[in-house]
């Protein structure tokens, strides 16, 4: 039998924990399907790139995304900002971010905006590697064992 929230603190922590997570997750999912699907109007030219809910959606997917991450870091004590592999993830977030303006908006010419767009997507990549092997080294940390 699963204790009740109000029986244990420890239970409380593991449940929001849990829940930011799940959000943290689902929105980074959410965040990269939706900048490629962009990405990919923008490469042929399509009118969804103007369109109402193409322009506010990654916005708010966006900040709950990073309000479900600096909840994750508040919850959990600021001293996870001393660790290597999530300033690797800041640092690569902002990389991604200014990738992605140039693919997306500030690209003049579509051969800028096309190579600005698969380097976001690398970059991302990182991330998530990072996220996962919790290393600087992202995806290369399963290799070194």
């Amino acid at each position: 039998m699963l204790p009740s929230l109000n029986e244990s603190p420890a239970w409380r922590l593991t449940l929001m924990y849990l829940t930011l997570k799940f959000i943290h997750v689902t929105c980074a999912i959410l965040t990269i399907v939706g900048f490629m699907l962009r990405g990919y109007w923008m490469m042929s030219s399509s009118a969804w790139t103007q369109h109402r809910l193409t322009k506010i959606a990654p916005h708010v997917i966006d900040t709950v995304f990073l309000a479900s991450a600096i909840a994750l870091v508040f919850e959990f004590g600021s001293q996870l900002l001393q660790q290597d592999w999530l300033q690797a993830k800041v640092i690569g977030l902002i990389v991604y971010i200014l990738l992605g303006l140039v693919a997306l908006r500030f690209g003049r010419t579509q051969r800028s905006r096309t190579v600005a767009f698969f380097a976001a997507i690398s970059v991302f990549a990182y991330i998530v590697g990072v996220a996962r092997s919790k290393s600087v080294i992202s995806w290369l940390a399963y290799l070194t064992g």
